[in-house]
């Protein structure tokens, strides 16, 4: 089994997301976190296969803890689910170790980008942005 921690303030998208990937049949969500420093807590605790990060928390936001869990563990693959997505929190994320990112609004491609994860690749879309 591939066990999945999800990192989410909101519980309803915690929730969603949990039955998104347990339909998955050898995909198994092992824990959930509210806050950046409780996904912390539950990976030290016991370290997932897998970590699905929102980037905006409470107390900690999902680069900080991603940074912190690639120093730890790094080579827990981390996916990076948010709403903000955008070029520049794409870059600041490879930065901070983090091997992919999803917009909340796609989520068709969150399983995809797990697999690639699980794969041992990435999974960063194009953003659309302004040209430099």
């Amino acid at each position: 089994m591939v066990r999945i921690l999800v990192a989410d303030d909101n519980a309803a998208v915690r929730h969603y997301l949990r039955g998104l990937l347990e339909l998955q049949n050898t995909w198994q969500v092992c824990g959930e976190a509210r806050t950046g420093s409780e996904a912390l807590e539950r990976v030290k605790e016991n370290p997932p296969d897998v970590i699905l990060l929102d980037f905006q928390m409470p107390d900690l936001n999902g680069l900080d803890v991603a940074r912190q869990i690639s120093q730890l563990f790094p080579k827990i693959p981390i996916l990076m689910v948010t709403i903000h997505l955008s070029s520049q929190l794409t870059e600041e994320a490879q930065k901070a170790g983090i091997r992919g990112v999803c917009s909340k609004s796609d989520v068709g491609s969150i399983v995809g980008a797990v697999e690639a994860l699980l794969r041992r690749q990435t999974y960063f879309p194009k953003t659309s942005s302004h040209p430099r």
